[in-house]
């Protein structure tokens, strides 16, 4: 079974236009032709890694923004 490889930028891009477009995680990952499941594992480790790193500047030195908050569309 062949396993996909995303870039780090992909995943920091869609982590960030799920965080300012305002659309569920589903939408995004349908848009960006990924998985779901892919890009909310992601986010979810993103919001988990801002949570742990001290920022600088208000930004998070993990992936992502600074802004945390529940995994939109993730219920």
């Amino acid at each position: 079974m062949y396993t996909k490889r995303y870039t780090e930028e992909l995943k920091r891009d869609a982590i960030a236009l799920v965080d300012s477009s305002g659309k569920t995680v589903t939408a995004v990952a349908r848009e960006l032709g990924i998985s779901s499941e892919s890009l909310r594992g992601w986010y979810r480790k993103a919001k988990a890694d801002r949570r742990r790193s001290p920022r600088r500047g208000g930004v998070a030195t993990a992936w992502g923004s600074s802004e945390a908050g529940d995994v939109p569309g993730s219920r």
